[in-house]
């Protein structure tokens, strides 16, 4: 009876909730979001592979026009065919995606059911569906909120108000919202016409083309847990309705008796008697059935079938009803109305195939959507296109290694391939998709590299399939843990967790059941642990309320064998200390490198048996360890992230104010302020600097899951690994260590300036960007180039004409009077400026070489520079000067606001650290910045006598022209203003060059500003030193110069003579004639 009882406990993942967690009580944090939001998470991708596409719409009138949704990224659009791809459903409620529809009747409404209308186990939820009204640029969320998952939605069409939505229900949990619902107001309000049970879903609806009030519904009974999966029941079936949704009726006759799985639909364009459903059942009476009579009967066709857990979607040819395509891990296709199935051809393309859309102007051209994105065909899958700019890649896991100057991330995929790319390049293009390698195939987990040398990464595939890649030959050595013989098997989770050691890199840690050791790099491994897990058998769990038949319909299919170790982590504190966490909910804590293990199962607030996603120990304290619970897959979205300060013994949540609605994957502390850290959720990432009893949302993600985190330390970079949009980087984020009330409460802070990397980015495409390359080449941004300044504003600066409109609508909200101001409120407004920032850099000698500008706001302004000096043209003429070379370098910041000035920042100091990546390097740096210097102050006096002269010449144009047409002037002066014009022609010639010869197509002397605009293009972008055809080119300009200043001079003494003589006659004013009103 003990051990019955003992059982009912393992298995009652809710009914017995461990005792509630204590919180500490929360206080209100000097900063919200908006503080930080400036400091923003930059997208690197890649695009190399896709992610997983379940659905496409295309415009009924507009081929071009696609609406994509992705599995785990959202609602992607393209106006273009593909050429480019944009997000437009980021900042909804979910990035879970089943379906997307075009309204028929109005291609304008769109409609998007969130929560992914599959069964695996990585499978996220959504909340209801959306509609927008304008073609996808807004969305607004419907209802439905509990269903979790839609399978599809149809819309009637010929009246875009009426509406029939699939609700799949939870595929973790009983009950939501789920059965067929239907709406005649555009989903004001909805009626459930169809329901089976809390157990029972609609999968899909088809529709007839024909006739609006004939639909089905496809009935799936389904569940999914953390150690079990059931993909049929007795309730899975199919229905009919014939008055537009409002009454059903079961059609099964010749269906298999008894439980069937998932049932795809499908209805024939051509021919709307014919319907096919491909069925999932037991007993072998799973395959493609037929009816020819609208469902009123069906008969098998053949034993084709395929998972209702990933697929079990079919598509019937628009112009051919004999013609079915089977969604699969490989697509196939019957041509005799599903008697014979063929595979289709997935040459050079990815497999692992969801949705298609069949051209019916030419039906050998098809869109494709499967696991790596989206292909195209138009010859019947002969050839294929990827469409390589649609980054939606789901990653598991993230990690970095410490190559120079740029580090790698690495990380695994959801059917993708493990990866490692750039976080940065030194390049103008920015991250492309080749600059990805891809380290192991298949499905893809988590990685680990080598941190003493960059070249050595591990990676790993499904259940332990590890490898180390060496990133300098590309070569792959299995090097996973093997039973001994007569040793038990091993079970490894699909993910199984890895680690090099932090007190030796030639050790690392990975886990099965058991946990393995190795000393030399996974050539050999030795288990130095006992099975870790409660060892429960799932065979005797209730799932639906009842222990099922192994006969059951897809009983545990695609579903890790239950009872492995899942989260582990090694104290950098203190060798040997290993925590591990399995999927079962049991932390093990092991001091003397797995000699001895302490086991434990109960957590306060954290439903029992529920995953240990993570563990984390301290960076900073030896018995501190950090603990990230997932009950996701219990059908409990709530966060769980606990800390003990006691190497796991005792246990206290810090999970406070992160949202209700977001599981937790994973937790990271900061290598430098240890009440600084990073979370992951369900939706987004957030931080705390006060060890987890504030949590604040971190900006520039869209609606996404963050599995995984990871901190390079010498950057000061947090990299997340998101699930369905690629790797995100959040650029050196030392700001947040710094966040304290005192801070804040100063008027203005300049925060500490990170070393700023000196070096000429390089063109490999020609130009800036992606070159001539096209709008489908995809890149990804590199960090800002230049020293980057964060200054925090305590106040927000507004002007007079502001603070009278804020008031005037607080007053017309309360519909009180707004008085007219005064004309001399009018008069201080009108005369009133905008304050302005500016920011000063100086060289460590104290000398000024470069002003920047910019607007103050209140809260983080941000301003990068780009490590040159201002340019030494005229003013208001713009551009950059030279680079500067590395050295130590000071700013400070001044506010401008009416003429008064107040100094914020008094000379921070920073470092500028050249890169040194070139073959050839200045011997001499001094002479290169001497030169430069001596360069820009020669622009300046040759672009200020081109000015002059251009002056000069405007003035001569002026007073030849009184000369020749006004009354009673000496016209005896044109003869002076002849030869002041060819002086004038002379000084252009010396200039500019001989435009007689050039434009006759004839070679010509270099002029004085070609030959010094040459020397400083040869010296803009070059950090290799000086020449001496720089040299020699330098003093030619001098010497020319100086000659051409001496006739510049004497022009421009003789117009004042002129302009005196002119003086004698009042003629109207003339440039440069000061006294021209005197009578």
């Amino acid at each position: 009876m003990k051990k019955l009882l003992f059982l009912f406990v393992l298995i009652s993942f809710f009914s017995s909730a461990q005792k509630k967690g204590t919180k500490a009580t929360v206080v209100k944090l000097p900063f919200d979001a908006g503080t930080v939001s400036s400091l923003s998470f930059r997208m690197v991708g890649p695009a190399l592979t896709s992610g997983r596409v379940v659905d496409i719409a295309v415009h009924p009138k507009n081929k071009d026009m696609w609406y994509v949704a992705a599995a785990s990224g959202g609602v992607w659009l393209t106006t273009n065919h593909g050429i480019t791809f944009s997000p437009i459903f980021d900042s909804y409620g979910s990035y879970s995606i089943g379906c997307v529809e075009i309204s028929p009747s109005n291609p304008n409404t769109i409609w998007v059911g969130t929560g992914e209308n599959n069964n695996q186990r990585s499978v996220a939820y959504g909340d209801g569906v959306y509609r927008s009204l304008d073609g996808g640029k807004s969305f607004t969320n419907m209802g439905l909120k509990t269903s979790e998952h839609i399978g599809n939605i149809i819309i009637h069409p010929t009246n875009e108000n009426i509406v029939w939505v699939a609700a799949y229900g939870p595929v973790w949990s009983s009950g939501g919202e789920r059965g067929v619902y239907k709406t005649i107001d555009g989903g004001k309000t909805w009626e459930r016409t169809l329901f089976v049970s809390d157990e029972t879903g609609i999968a899909e609806i088809a529709i007839d083309p024909k006739n609006p009030d004939i639909l089905y519904a496809s009935a799936h009974q389904r569940r999914r847990n953390e150690s079990s999966y059931i993909g049929g029941g007795p309730e899975s079936s199919l229905y009919k309705s014939e008055d537009g949704g409002k009454t059903w009726r079961e059609i099964i006759q010749g269906l298999p008796k008894g439980d069937m799985g998932r049932i795809g639909i499908a209805v024939a364009p051509s021919d709307a008697s014919y319907i096919y459903a491909i069925v999932e059942g037991r007993y072998g009476k799973a395959g493609v059935y037929s009816s020819t009579n609208k469902g009123e009967t069906w008969s098998k066709q053949s034993n084709f079938n395929t998972s209702g857990n990933y697929y079990q979607e079919i598509f019937v040819d628009p112009l051919n009803k004999q013609k079915i395509f089977a969604m699969d891990t490989y697509m196939h296709h019957s041509e005799d109305g599903g008697k014979t199935f063929k595979p289709t051809g997935e040459s050079n393309k990815h497999v692992d195939n969801h949705c298609i859309v069949i051209d019916p102007e030419n039906t050998d051209h098809w869109i494709v959507g499967c696991d790596g994105g989206i292909y195209e065909t138009y010859t019947h899958a002969k050839e294929w296109k990827y469409y390589s700019n649609l980054p939606i890649i789901q990653f598991y896991k993230v990690t970095t290694d410490n190559a120079a100057p740029f580090y790698s991330i690495y990380g695994g995929t959801q059917d993708n391939n493990s990866m490692g790319g750039p976080a940065a390049t030194g390049n103008v293009t920015g991250i492309l998709n080749s600059d990805w390698f891809i380290t192991n195939g298949g499905d893809g987990f988590e990685s680990a590299t080598d941190w003493s040398n960059p070249n050595i990464t591990y990676a790993q595939a499904q259940y332990g399939w590890l490898v180390r890649y060496d990133k300098a030959s590309g070569e792959k050595v299995p090097i996973q843990p093997m039973p001994g013989k007569g040793e038990a098997p091993y079970r490894w989770n699909w993910d199984a967790p890895l680690l090099v050691s932090t007190h030796d890199p030639s050790t690392l840690y990975f886990a099965a059941n058991k946990l393995f050791k190795t000393t030399n790099k996974g050539d050999d491994w030795t288990a130095i642990s006992p099975d870790l897990t409660q060892q429960l058998d799932r065979n005797k769990f209730k799932l639906m309320g009842q222990v099922w038949t192994m006969d059951a319909v897809m009983k545990n299919a695609s579903t890790t064998i239950y009872g492995n170790i899942i989260a582990l982590d090694e104290s950098p504190k203190k060798k040997g200390l290993l925590y591990a966490g399995t999927d079962d909910g049991l932390i093990q804590v092991s001091e003397n490198d797995g000699k001895t293990w302490m086991k434990y199962s109960i957590f306060p607030g954290v439903p029992i048996n529920t995953r240990v996603n993570m563990l984390t120990a301290s960076l900073h304290d030896e018995n501190t360890v950090f603990a990230v619970f997932n009950s996701q897959r219990q059908g409990d979205f709530k966060p769980y992230i606990l800390k003990s300060l006691d190497k796991g013994k005792t246990w206290t949540s810090i999970s406070s104010n992160l949202p209700e609605r977001g599981n937790t994957y994973c937790l990271k502390q900061d290598h430098v302020d240890p009440n600084l850290l990073f979370v992951g959720t369900e939706f987004g990432a957030y931080f705390s600097n006060d060890a987890g009893l504030n949590w604040t949302k971190l900006s520039g993600l869209p609606t996404i899951a963050v599995y995984d985190l990871d901190i390079q330390k010498r950057e000061n970079d947090l990299v997340a690994a998101t699930f369905g949009r690629g790797f995100y980087v959040l650029d050196n984020y030392t700001i947040l260590r710094s966040l304290s009330k005192e801070i804040l409460d100063k008027k203005a802070h300049l925060f500490p300036v990170k070393d700023a990397l000196l070096y000429v980015p390089a063109d490999p495409l020609g130009l800036e960007g992606t070159g001539f390359q096209g709008h489908n080449m995809w890149s990804a941004k590199n960090p800002e180039f230049g020293a980057v300044f964060s200054l925090h504003l305590k106040d927000e600066f507004k002007t007079l004409k502001s603070i009278r409109q804020e008031k005037e609508k607080l007053l017309e909200k309360d519909k009180k009077d707004v008085d007219y101001p005064s004309f001399d409120e009018i008069r201080k407004e009108e005369n009133d400026e905008d304050a302005k920032l500016i920011w000063i850099i100086s060289d460590a000698l104290g000398k000024e070489i470069r002003r920047m500008t910019s607007t103050p706001a209140k809260g983080l302004n941000n301003l990068t520079w780009n490590l040159r000096s201002n340019n030494t043209n005229p003013i208001k003429v713009g551009g950059n000067g030279f680079l500067v070379s590395p050295g130590i370098f000071s700013l400070s910041v001044c506010l401008l606001k009416n003429g008064s000035i107040e100094v914020l920042v008094d000379k921070q100091m920073f470092n500028v650290r050249g890169l040194n990546n070139q073959t050839l390097i200045a011997k001499n740096p001094e002479e290169l910045t001497k030169f430069r210097a001596e360069v820009a102050e020669l622009n300046r006096k040759v672009s200020g006598a081109s000015n002059l002269l251009g002056e000069a010449q405007e003035e001569l144009d002026f007073i030849i022209e009184a000369l020749i047409n006004y009354p009673n002037t000496d016209v005896s002066l044109l003869t002076e203003t002849r030869a002041l014009k060819l002086l004038i022609d002379d000084c252009e010639l010396a200039l500019y060059g001989d435009n007689v010869r050039s434009s006759r197509e004839f070679e010509t002397v270099p002029s004085i500003s070609s030959r010094l605009d040459m020397v400083g293009y040869q010296i803009y972008e070059n950090t290799a030193g000086i020449t001496n055809t720089h040299r020699s080119n330098k003093i030619i300009v001098e010497e020319e110069y100086a000659s051409v200043r001496i006739k510049l001079d004497d022009v421009i003494k003789r117009l004042e003579i002129l302009q005196q003589k002119l003086e004698s006659v009042p003629i109207p004013y003339t440039k440069k004639r000061s006294n021209w009103k005197i009578d």
